[in-house]
């Protein structure tokens, strides 16, 4: 009798003591949810009450123009991803995407080329800016920060030189009295107004479908094959990938080239849209892609730098920015808004991420 009582107390007791630890594995699941498909769940609500609030929203118009802003943030997005893969930093993709545009105006209205020579010449400044500062950042040991910070006021003197800092467009005047009578290619300004038939007529624009190529092959580089594994691992810990062999110098480099082709893939794509070299025109393209590489940390909870989270990052910006406007919101109020929300999902993110482990 009395080794029945003491069983049942101590089966009781035991029962009790494992109630916490219950609770605790319950607290972590829901925290673990809440770190994986949080920022899913603020999308989709965000969604539903820009449908609700404001109206048009969400109408197929709205739509295209959600994705045709978010194809060019989300092109630079994917090349910032690149460098913040190996632990670096690109601020120079804004002036590199600017310069880009300004470089395909000339090569076809002043220089009177064709569209495969202006993407041509686009593509080579990119591999061009991204090779000088991997080498600024590798070799010469300047911060990441500084370096391409100074390459983007680098550019954006660069880029107005040529026409004393005037827009390009077809019948401008250029510095030495002539007239510029080249003009954009119908092919070159297909990349940024033509749009597929897919659902409804002229729904999908090419540069979505040129977003949606890259984020696939960037995403399948990264977390499908050794040179992307790698660039995680320098990343990670570039002492330790640096003593296994790994070349971490040309992983570095090439991280760079990446973030400068697709500024300036981002570049054209802008161009070939609005049809002239504005050099107005790229002034928040670095913020908003900065944006969309931050938040795609918060992602399904990965807590790192990774492709697929920069295409929903993109997505939320675009969906964000084109709710405050129809809702008309005061020019001056996005900008804190993006800032508000990044920070959120950042401490989100990381705040989270800490307290489970």
């Amino acid at each position: 009798m009395n080794k029945t009582t003491t069983g049942t107390a101590m089966a009781s007791e035991t029962s009790l003591n494992s109630t916490p630890a219950l609770q605790n594995v319950r607290v972590l699941t829901l925290r673990d949810h809440a770190m994986r498909y949080g920022f899913l769940a603020l999308l989709f609500g965000l969604v539903v009450y820009f449908s609700i609030a404001a109206d048009g929203f969400a109408s197929p118009i709205s739509a295209v123009f959600i994705f045709q802003s978010v194809s060019i943030t989300g092109i630079l997005a994917l090349g910032v991803t690149a460098t913040l893969v190996v632990d670096g930093f690109d601020l120079s993709i804004g002036s590199v995407a600017t310069t880009s545009m300004m470089t395909s105006s000339y090569v076809m209205v002043v220089l009177g080329g064709d569209a495969t020579s202006a993407v041509l010449a686009c593509l080579a400044m990119g591999i061009l800016v991204g090779l000088v500062n991997g080498i600024l950042i590798v070799y010469m040991r300047v911060p990441d920060l500084l370096a391409t910070l100074g390459m983007m006021f680098l550019l954006v003197g660069l880029q107005r030189i040529p026409t004393q800092g005037r827009s390009i467009a077809t019948g401008m005047t250029l510095p030495d009295g002539t007239v510029a009578t080249g003009k954009f290619s119908l092919e070159f300004l297909a990349l940024g107004r033509h749009r597929f038939d897919v659902f409804l007529p002229n729904f999908l624009p090419v540069s979505v479908v040129i977003l949606v190529v890259l984020s696939i092959l960037i995403w399948f580089f990264l977390e499908y094959t050794r040179y992307g594994r790698m660039m995680y691992a320098v990343g990670s810990n570039e002492r330790a990938a640096q003593l296994a062999g790994a070349p971490v110098r040309v992983y570095k480099i090439w991280a760079y080239v990446i973030s400068g082709v697709f500024a300036s893939i981002g570049g054209i794509l802008l161009a070939a849209r609005i049809g002239r070299g504005d050099i107005a025109s790229g002034n928040n393209l670095l913020l908003d892609a900065v944006a969309a590489a931050l938040i795609g940390f918060a992602v399904l909870g990965v807590a790192k730098p990774n492709a697929f989270g920069t295409a929903v990052g993109a997505v939320f910006v675009g969906v964000l920015l084109q709710g405050l406007t129809m809702m008309n919101a005061p020019y001056y109020t996005q900008d804190f808004v993006k800032g508000a929300v990044l920070v959120v999902a950042l401490v989100f993110t990381f705040a989270l991420s800490r307290r489970s482990r």
